[in-house]
């Protein structure tokens, strides 16, 4: 069961809200501690938050936006990176992927509150080849793989109830499968950087902002003000 919320602690939260804030005490981030590529980076840094045991070090906000320039978030998980660009999985008969259709760029932001450090991939958009997609898929848990069947990502249901008695009956279609073929409608996003910003928190708000930004020339690293 749900604990009991005290009304008095809600209306004194809400309150201290102009209040509430963390003092950062980052190390110092500067270019001679960027690594030589962004890629490279993302991976040390990604490698730390795992390290000090950080929840879903993965996780990403994936902001886009719609044909009237309307956005949307939400948190999506990591599932490949490398020079290519950062790769999540997900249903292609969903908002964000009309979104991506549409606009064909998108931005992500991994937030690692606890080590008072964020990065924020911006950039073009394509879908995964069907093989990478397949490659994936072959990881996943079972019980992951018959809820991308049954879920119709993003449209109105009838209650819980129609979403349970979907996914009974995706188990009983594959109960003698071994091998859960993947959906035609899922697979991979793979966002194609222009730019990769690393952000450190500092004292008195004054956060090292270092960002890799492609150019025809290559990749040129800028600071940023904070």
């Amino acid at each position: 069961m749900m604990p009991e919320i005290d009304e008095a602690d809600v209306t004194d939260a809400v309150v201290r809200l102009p209040g509430m804030r963390v003092a950062y005490d980052g190390a110092p981030f500067d270019e001679t501690a960027l690594a030589t590529t962004w890629t490279e980076q993302l991976q040390n840094w990604l490698g730390q938050a795992v390290s000090e045991g950080i929840a879903e070090p993965n996780a990403m906000v994936l902001a886009t936006a719609d044909t009237d320039g309307r956005p949307s978030s939400r948190t999506v998980l990591c599932k490949g990176l490398d020079e290519r660009g950062v790769v999540f999985y997900t249903n292609y008969t969903s908002e964000k992927s009309h979104d991506l259709t549409a606009t064909r760029y998108a931005s992500v932001t991994f937030p690692w509150y606890g080590l008072h450090r964020q990065v924020t991939v911006r950039g073009e958009v394509e879908k995964v080849g069907s093989r990478e997609t397949a490659e994936y898929w072959a990881q996943r848990p079972r019980g992951s793989q018959l809820g991308a069947w049954a879920s119709p990502q993003s449209r109105i249901v009838d209650g819980r109830r129609a979403l349970d008695n979907a996914l009974r009956g995706i188990e009983r279609r594959f109960a003698d499968v071994e091998q859960i073929p993947a959906p035609p409608h899922w697979g991979g996003w793979r966002i194609r950087p222009d730019f990769v910003e690393f952000w450190q928190g500092r004292e008195d708000r004054m956060h090292d902002r270092l960002r890799f930004h492609r150019t025809d020339d290559g990749w040129h690293v800028e600071r940023l003000a904070p």
